[in-house]
């Protein structure tokens, strides 16, 4: 009986794998690469031809290898079933030197979805390793080690606080800092137009529509592209007239009792096509901006789908679709809107100058796709929400045109001496077309599913009423920061790294090396990428540059092609040709060039003093300077382009007042102070003196918000330096009162509770603790109320009786009963024996009440029988069901 291994990356694609293969095969996964560079030494003999000293990254790799050994030892064929890409390939043949298979067939089988058809159809087309793959994949990594490996020690030297170079990453973080100077050099503009409301005069259509003015005098109005973003100013080339908030008013006085006459009356017929299917890049965008996903969640999810059997391979540069998805496209759209929104002939999309292989597009897998209400229960949230979306825009990628018109009237008037215009523009949708399925999100124009506006029929000469007339002030945005969606999209524009691996670069340069942080969505450099960014554009030219790295992707494509040769490409790259290679740029000789003052410093602008404002950048953070003399630490949370000189200096003024002297420490004899630091002011016991080191840190304390260092008093100070204070004891276990990263909060042994406010750290007791220590726990992000009221504890159990203000207003709780405070009574007023009689009667009202509980199980059974029904329903899978939910499908909603 013959026996199969079958070699896989995933464990949870070798169990759905394994469910279409008889009992003849083996299935197992090799749970990514199991063989990699050395974790320590460069592992490169660049002088012998780049020759790789590979190792096994780490014990479980040692024993997957084993363990595979082992399976193969009964087999007759090796079947090497990795991703069907570059390092798919690469994975491969590392796996065949390990094994050094002898007495048995290997075979390399590759399929881009895991359904039966698939995976039958990869075995009876299996092939040889690519091995123009394997060095293309081998290629960058040794490229992308050189890079790391040598030059983040010079940053580190340099910048102390950057944490490494990457071939892709320092791009991507110079994009970030790049967008950043932009927004720190903007002037803003100012400026107005008018706005109007208007309909026809005449006729039966007397539906209102918005006008804009446009011209005067034959000068068209300023808008924000007419202004220069650097000065604020109109730009030289602009013939536009920008016109002011007096002018405005003005004008809106001339145009009292003007007569409005249609000038000019356009209607022109539009088509708009839809978009392609999904590429790797084009999800990460689309997931971003429909969905919120990041791009690391978003593969993290596809690759679930894919595993799965939900969705073809996640990993691909292609926009093409199979015949065979193609067909079901084309089905699906005929069942679930009608044969009208099917085009005469399948559309097919050409893939990008770069792309991988012969891959497909992102889609749903099989010859039938799935639509998202028959998987729903087999999908979490996330996933029918990604599901959804790729359905959506695969199905759309099939669909016919949308079909309209669009209406622009030109109005004019005569304000005084002068002639205005105004314009109002409509669009109307005479056929949905693929837009019934799917619209698309620009995330530059977040009302890009713009809902039809309708003009009335006018025509040239015809009057026009105008009921509102205003002016529209305006001001010019800087550029926008780049979100992760947007990130993506720009680098793939640029041609920098592969779509494969944005979510990993996005991930590095943000939670792993700190260079980016988020405000809401968008991403903002840290004042270390600033400075790693000026560090590699002074003297890494190349490994910043976009072109040149845009470059190095166009090569390993051609060596992925056999177009091209890694080892003269990389011996290029390293020793140099036209230009200084690697070698020469990591060599002692040019870190000596490297000055620390410089790199480390970001301009802000000067004073009205014509003194420099800068930002210095150290290991652990940054300070502020005004030229040698002034400087403080640069507070958390001004994000770069908030900086401005005036800023600056306001913050300058308040970080360098102290230290203030506010007395002698009765404990310890020493001075205390209060100063301003990175994260703000606070108190410190002792005064360091200047170049200056000690082993333990003086104790400090933060001021609580409201505290201002200019005013607090010693006793506020020692306060402060009381905590963390001990409230008391609850069951024998010692209470303390502390602040912490998450805000003020109680600790009892490991069980933490926040509580409400700063002050009540030094006012708590051990009533109001014991109190909130009776109440369940609730997650992170709900904050306890504090009690309004400790009565002290129950005369019979002991329990601590507190007053709480609640959702339907104040009640007393002694953890397990809670009792309503009658109207008419003050909360504050409440004593113990008031509460003690009011939870008893409360009591015995529940327990005279047993029905309560019988109603509560009663509902968790109807639930039940609820669930079991919606389960039938979904088996039937009607195709009048279908046709019903496809609009609502289409809108990209879920109920989930």
């Amino acid at each position: 009986m013959p026996n199969h291994l079958v070699i896989v990356e995933s464990k949870a694609k070798a169990e759905t794998i394994g469910k279409y293969l008889g009992s003849d095969y083996t299935v197992m996964a090799s749970y990514g690469h199991v063989r990699d560079l050395p974790e320590k030494g460069l592992g490169i003999d660049v002088d012998n031809h780049f020759a790789v000293e590979w190792a096994l990254p780490q014990d479980r790799a040692k024993k997957v290898v084993a363990d595979i050994k082992r399976a193969m030892k009964g087999a007759d064929t090796l079947y090497l079933a990795t991703d069907e890409d570059r390092e798919g390939e690469s994975i491969a043949w590392h796996l065949l030197e390990l094994l050094q298979p002898k007495g048995v067939e290997v075979h390399r089988m590759v399929f881009h979805e895991i359904t039966e058809d698939a995976i039958e159809e990869a075995l009876a087309n299996t092939r040889q390793i690519d091995m123009r793959l394997v060095e293309a994949a081998d290629g960058r990594r040794i490229m992308d080690r050189l890079v790391g490996y040598l030059v983040s020690p010079v940053l580190w030297r340099r910048v102390p606080s950057a944490r490494s170079a990457g071939r892709v990453q320092s791009p991507a973080v110079r994009l970030v800092v790049e967008r950043e100077r932009a927004r720190m050099k903007f002037v803003a503009a100012q400026y107005c137009d008018l706005s109007a409301i208007m309909n026809a005069a005449t006729g039966d259509d007397s539906r209102s529509f918005a006008a804009r003015l446009v011209e005067i005098a034959g000068q068209p109005i300023a808008t924000g592209k007419d202004f220069d973003a650097d000065t604020g100013l109109l730009l030289e080339t602009s013939k536009a007239r920008q016109l002011n908030d007096a002018e405005a008013d003005a004008l809106v006085g001339a145009l009292d009792g003007a007569v409005y006459t249609v000038t000019s009356a356009d209607t022109r017929p539009f088509t708009e096509k839809p978009k392609e299917p999904f590429r790797t890049s084009t999800l990460q965008q689309e997931a971003g901006n429909k969905l919120g996903f990041s791009a690391g969640r978003t593969m993290s999810i596809a690759q679930g789908l894919y595993e799965r059997g939900f969705i073809t391979y996640m990993r691909t540069d292609s926009a093409n679709l199979s015949e065979q998805a193609i067909t079901a496209a084309r089905i699906q759209v005929a069942e679930l809107y009608g044969k009208q929104f099917v085009p005469a002939e399948p559309r097919r999309y050409k893939s990008g100058r770069n792309a991988q292989e012969a891959h497909e597009a992102i889609r749903p897998s099989g010859e039938r796709f799935r639509v998202p209400a028959s998987v729903r229960s087999e999908l979490s949230n996330d996933e029918m929400r990604l599901y959804e979306l790729i359905w959506m825009r695969t199905l759309a990628s099939q669909m016919e045109n949308a079909r309209g018109n669009t209406a622009t009237l030109r109005i004019g008037a005569q304000a005084g001496d002068e002639a205005v215009v105004f314009r109002a523009s409509g669009k109307t949708y005479s056929f949905l077309g693929f837009r019934a399925a799917y619209i698309d999100v620009s995330e530059d124009d977040p009302s890009a599913e713009e809902a039809e506006a309708v003009l009335p029929v006018l025509a040239v000469g015809d009057r026009v009423n105008c009921s509102v007339l205003e002016v529209s002030p305006h001001s010019t945005k800087p550029p926008a920061r780049f979100t992760e969606a947007s990130l993506v999209k720009e680098l793939e524009s640029r041609g920098i790294g592969r779509p494969s691996t944005y979510a990993s670069i996005i991930d590095k340069i943000s939670s792993t090396r700190g260079y980016v942080y988020k405000q809401g969505n968008a991403l903002v450099p840290s004042w270390t990428a600033f400075a790693k960014t000026q560090c590699l554009e002074s003297h890494f030219a190349n490994l910043v540059d976009y072109r040149f790295t845009a470059t190095m992707e166009e090569v390993l494509d051609k060596v992925a092609a056999g177009e091209a040769e890694a080892e003269k490409w990389l011996d290029e790259f390293y020793f140099g040709r036209d230009t200084p290679g690697l070698k020469q740029l990591v060599s002692q000789e040019n870190l000596d060039t490297i000055k620390m003052e410089v790199v480390n410093s970001v301009f802000i602008g000067n004073d009205s003093e014509g003194i420099p404002i800068t930002i210095r950048v150290w290991k652990n953070g940054a300070s502020l300077h005004r030229g040698e003399e002034e400087k403080c630490a640069m507070p958390e949370g001004v994000l770069p382009d908030d900086l401005t000189v005036d800023r600056a200096i306001e913050i300058l003024a308040k970080g360098t007042i102290g230290p203030r002297e506010l007395g002698i420490d009765p404990e310890t004899g020493l001075t205390i102070i209060v100063l301003t630091g990175r994260f703000g002011p606070f108190v410190q016991v002792g005064i360091l003196e200047p170049g200056t080191k000690s082993k333990e840190k003086p104790k400090r304390a933060s001021l609580f918000d409201g505290m201002d260092p200019e005013t607090i008093t010693f006793e506020e100070a020692l306060e402060l330096l009381s905590l963390p204070r001990t409230v008391g004891e609850i069951d024998g276990e010692e209470v303390t009162a502390q602040s912490g990263r998450y805000g003020p909060y109680l600790k009892k042994g490991t069980d933490s509770r926040t509580i409400g406010s700063e002050a009540q750290l030094l006012t708590i007791t051990i009533e109001e603790a014991a109190a909130i220590y009776s109440q369940p726990k609730q997650a992170r992000g709900r904050i306890s109320k504090p009690p309004l009221a400790a009565l002290g504890a129950h005369p019979e159990t002991g329990a601590p009786i507190v007053v709480k203000d609640g959702r339907f207003g104040p009640y007393i709780t002694d953890g397990a009963t809670n009792a309503t405070v009658p109207r008419g009574i003050d909360p504050a007023e409440v004593t113990l024996e008031t509460a003690v009689q009011l939870l008893a009667e409360r009591a015995a009202r529940v327990d005279s009440n047993p029905k309560r509980t019988i109603k509560k199980k009663a509902v968790k059974k109807k639930a039940v029988k609820k669930k079991a029904v919606k389960k039938a329903v979904k088996k039937k899978a009607v195709k009048k069901a279908l046709k019903k939910a496809a609009p609502r499908l289409a809108q990209g909603s879920s109920e989930d």
